[in-house]
């Protein structure tokens, strides 16, 4: 097989140490010198004078975690890196070693083996940890929610139920006086802003409960934990503007897509960047971010279509973004996600839609384009006489005979 890379190395990376493997080739023989290193910063110095030593010109490594990082950090912009996929690099079974996983990446990356994983810019980077630590912090406000309404139930407090939303203006200003010690049922529903779900007799009845100072303890608690993360989450907001300020042009053709806001847009950029060379094709993102059927076909067969699990924090984004978008009347994504729905079901039909918006903005970064809806009535246009076909099926199968002429 071709030696592509005669001066390389392989990296097997754990916390505390790095088994590493330079292997120079020169003619027909193959050297390989295995050494291992710390992983402090000290230590990751001395493996890159090791390396720039042994005059490699390629270094590749595996995703372990978060480990790798600080690696590629200190070792970045003096060798040309590859992250490699844990799942994609497996050695044969047996004899397994830190110091042969070393040698087997070296030996794959010399003849050209390993596919490298997208690892974005650090401008890209820092922003993939601001969105997804709000993302975090969102999620950790939820929970803490959900405790609340969890305390109240105990309490035999049934806000849920005349409540649209308990931590709004009216369910926070009856806990903040639950937890204060007001226990008549009236004054608790005087504290009620605006308009709600349920009747005035019916919210004094859901106020009628049984609280103790243990009740008024956890629910202090939680509000405080509540409160604490909702300026965590301001302050990143805040961040994220400031870091956000060279790609707010990417930002805005990305909101021209249905359904997709701010915060869905900052996610994209985050993931993805504002750079599409690293994808061939919008096909390649799509895939990557795990919003495709996997390919596993045997002897003519097709064994799974299961999508990959791909970017966890993009593709969820875009699921949920996508069943907003199929709610959005008068769109392409709207009808795409019907014609889907009544063959394969929802659930394929949403991953569909998610695919079009990721698809959608690949072109809009790539091209520097806005969005161009196809129309809700795309499908019908493209296929009309198929359209036709099928509706004078539809009403044979009714029992009437159709005479079809074209209109003047």
């Amino acid at each position: 097989m071709e030696v592509l890379y005669a001066r390389c190395a392989g990296l097997d990376v754990h916390q505390q140490t790095v088994v590493a493997c330079a292997r120079v080739a020169s003619g027909t023989t193959v050297e390989q010198d295995v050494r291992t290193f710390g992983t402090a910063t000290g230590d990751l110095l001395a493996l890159a004078d090791w390396l720039a030593a042994h005059g490699c010109t390629h270094v590749a490594m595996e995703s372990t975690g978060v480990y790798w990082k600080p690696i590629w950090h200190v070792l970045d912009g003096h060798f040309e890196l590859i992250l490699a996929n844990a799942l994609q690099i497996r050695s044969v079974p047996g004899r397994k070693t830190d110091v042969n996983d070393a040698m087997w990446i070296a030996d794959l990356l010399a003849h050209g083996l390993i596919r490298g994983s997208f690892v974005p810019p650090a401008a890209i980077h820092e922003l993939r940890d601001l969105t997804r630590t709000r993302k975090q912090l969102v999620r950790e406000v939820s929970q803490h929610t959900l405790r609340i309404q969890k305390v109240l139930e105990d309490a035999n407090l049934k806000l849920t139920s005349v409540l649209s939303d308990v931590m709004g203006m009216s369910g926070r200003a009856m806990i903040e006086a639950i937890i204060r010690g007001e226990a008549d049922a009236e004054r608790l529903a005087d504290l009620s802003v605006g308009r709600l779900k349920a009747s005035r007799p019916a919210v004094v009845a859901a106020l009628q409960g049984r609280v103790t100072a243990h009740h008024r303890f956890l629910l202090q608690l939680h509000l405080n934990q509540i409160d604490a993360l909702e300026v965590a989450v301001r302050d990143v907001e805040a961040r994220l503007g400031d870091a956000l300020a060279p790609f707010q042009a990417a930002i805005d053709r990305l909101m021209t897509i249905p359904a997709v806001g701010r915060t869905v847009a900052r996610v994209i950029v985050a993931e993805i960047g504002v750079d599409m060379h690293r994808f061939p094709t919008a096909a390649h993102l799509v895939s990557w971010a795990g919003l495709c059927p996997r390919q596993a076909e045997s002897a003519g067969k097709r064994l799974s279509t299961r999508t990959r699990p791909g970017n966890p924090w993009l593709k969820t984004t875009l699921v949920q973004v996508a069943w907003v978008a199929a709610r959005t009347r008068n769109t392409y994504l709207r009808a795409q996600f019907l014609r889907l729905k009544s063959r394969r079901g929802p659930k394929k039909a949403i991953l569909a839609v998610a695919a079009s918006i990721l698809t959608a903005a690949y072109h809009i970064l790539n091209d520097g384009t806005t969005y161009r809806d196809l129309g809700a009535d795309y499908f019908e246009r493209r296929s009309k006489d198929h359209l036709t076909r099928r509706l004078i099926h539809r009403l044979k199968e009714l029992g009437l005979t159709v005479e079809v002429k074209p209109a003047a």
